[in-house]
């Protein structure tokens, strides 16, 4: 049966709006995909101009690493140069201070570190007496560390060679608690010395400090005391300190001691010190690395010398070994023996010198405190004893205070010497 013409445009209607339909979804499928690839186009351009950044960032930063390894290779380069010119200069420098037809008795060098101010006092001090005889003791002062003006105000001085110690390696402490300060110190003093010892081939060193004035005959009493250094290898080095040097316990300017220091046995070994009655330096350093310590107590009362005693002429022959030990011992053997917890307070009433015997540590310091001496005790040895002897004066007379160890008479071969009693006196027979 025929369909009818109505039909037909109905069929065809629907056929169109179908294909509408199909083409609308299309022409939009096509639409979200042709804007999902313009996102994925624009997203892909981005990465390629952050890619891009990226690499010039990259290269950028590799040519600034070249450029660095360039500078740090010519840095090093100029090191090397700046160090052989540097020892050239020193070189040139020692030999200037050092005159061809004097050998030289001792190198002196100021240790220093961050205290320009303290440098420039000690250096002056120094100076007032080292001018006339800086042939015989050139002049260094070796700066640990980078302290600009330090390093400034050192080479502000014609007259003295300039030396510095860098060391950046970090600083391990044997026992918790310990100041790394000291440990610089103990580097930086070795440096120092294979610097002067080895490189600069000098027989002596004479060290001081960045914070020390010094006495008007202190380089004539290391001439003389030079004399001796070289003469008795059981004198490890002169010093010209006393701990005990406070004002109210010495009295001669001339007088000179053996002492065990350094007091370490197994530094020292049996080897001692010379060190005067009265002190040749004087330590005016408040603020340091010993943060003040003791400062007040014991530093700041000592009495630095102040006459110029003209040591080459003195005989100094009474501070060989044998000598001494023998004449110091008939001192300390012939001094009034006091006893018992108030022997302190008994030698305050006494015209003579007087021994007092301590038996360890503890009571060595009870005694100490007493008369205001210094009580530090190290390895069994107290500060300024020789055989454990400790000597000083009485109330800056002419009075002796020997406080005597356990052992000491025997050391001091008191045993070699009897006594002889007279009408209660001690009169000492040597036989």
């Amino acid at each position: 049966m025929a369909r009818s013409p109505c039909d037909l445009r109905i069929l065809l209607l629907a056929a169109a709006a179908a294909f509408i339909y199909i083409q609308v979804r299309l022409f939009s499928t096509q639409s979200h995909y042709a804007d999902r690839l313009a996102q994925a186009e624009k997203s892909e351009n981005q990465c390629t101009s952050q890619l891009r950044s990226l690499i010039d960032q990259v290269s950028s930063q590799q040519e600034k690493i070249v450029a660095l390894e360039e500078m740090k290779i010519r840095q090093d380069e100029e090191r090397v140069h700046l160090k052989i010119l540097i020892q050239d200069l020193e070189k040139r420098s020692v030999q200037t201070l050092v005159n061809n037809n004097v050998v030289p008795v001792a190198a002196v060098v100021v240790m220093a570190c961050n205290r320009p101010d303290y440098l420039q006092r000690t250096v002056e001090s120094i100076l007032k007496y080292q001018t006339s005889v800086a042939s015989k003791f050139p002049l260094f002062i070796s700066q640990d560390g980078i302290n600009g003006e330090v390093k400034k105000k050192a080479l502000s001085y014609n007259e003295i060679t300039y030396m510095q110690h860098l060391d950046l390696e970090p600083v391990r402490t044997e026992r918790p608690g310990e100041l790394i300060a000291y440990y610089k110190i103990a580097k930086h003093y070795r440096w120092a010395l294979d610097e002067l010892f080895i490189k600069h081939n000098f027989a002596r060193v004479i060290i001081l400090e960045d914070d020390m004035e010094i006495a008007p005959d202190f380089f004539d009493y290391f001439e003389a005391a030079a004399k001796l250094l070289d003469n008795d290898k059981t004198i490890m080095a002169v010093s010209s300190w006393n701990d005990n040097g406070q004002k109210q316990f010495v009295y001669d300017p001339n007088f000179t001691y053996w002492d065990d220091w350094v007091r370490l046995k197994e530094v020292h070994r049996d080897r001692q010190f010379i060190r005067p009655e009265v002190c040749r330096t004087y330590n005016f350093g408040e603020h340091g690395s010993s943060m003040g310590q003791f400062f007040r107590q014991y530093l700041e009362p000592i009495k630095l010398n102040d006459v110029h005693i003209k040591w080459n002429s003195e005989d100094l022959s009474y501070l060989k070994e044998d000598k001494f030990l023998i004449q110091f011992g008939k001192d300390v053997a012939s001094a009034t023996p006091l006893h018992g917890s108030d022997a302190a307070l008994k030698a305050h009433n006494m015209d003579a010198d007087v021994r007092i015997q301590y038996n360890d540590q503890e009571d060595f310091e009870r005694i100490a405190h007493q008369f205001g001496i210094f009580e530090e005790w190290k390895d069994g040895i107290p500060r300024t004893a020789y055989k454990g002897v400790v000597v000083f004066r009485y109330k800056s007379s002419r009075r002796r205070i020997y406080l005597v160890g356990p052992d000491s008479l025997s050391q001091l071969r008191f045993l070699n010497w009897t006594y002889a009693r007279m009408k209660g006196n001690e009169i000492l027979i040597d036989i």
